[in-house]
């Protein structure tokens, strides 16, 4: 039986202007690393008569990736924020996720800081921080 397990997984982001060599995302949270919203690719319409008509709209991938409160990774999402807020305008990423365990690769092109989480929570311990980025398209492959 083969381990589904997620915690050799690889992401790479590079970010335009930024840090234009990708760059490995580490420290991960214990219990949420990463999570891509279902996307719905077809809008369809029922006629009054009850005939179905249907066309494909393509649609942005909302994914977050979630990092323990002393990630290193973190300092990267904080400059790209920063540099966005700076100069009033986004800075456009590229990326990469491996999944060994799945032998999949996933390629993540055009994208956006959407959501930015400013501050770890502070509980017990420092709670781990959330990222949001909207990509243009994600495609899978096997590896």
């Amino acid at each position: 039986m083969a381990s589904i397990s997620s915690a050799n997984s690889i992401i790479m982001l590079a970010i335009a202007s930024l840090y234009t060599v990708p760059q490995q995302l580490q420290g991960f949270a214990a219990d949420d690393i990463f999570d891509a919203e279902a996307v719905d690719e077809v809008e369809v319409l029922m006629g009054v008569d009850g005939t179905l008509s249907a066309g494909y709209v393509p649609q942005p991938v909302k994914w977050s990736v979630t990092f323990q409160a002393d990630s290193a990774s973190i300092d990267l999402f904080e400059a790209w924020y920063a540099s966005q807020k700076a100069a009033g305008d986004v800075y456009f990423a590229t990326g990469i996720v491996t999944l060994p365990s799945v032998g999949r690769l996933y390629t993540c092109t055009n994208g956006v800081l959407t959501s930015y989480s400013p501050m770890s929570s502070a509980k017990k311990l420092l709670q781990p921080r959330k990222f949001g980025i909207t990509w243009e398209s994600v495609i899978g492959a096997s590896i």
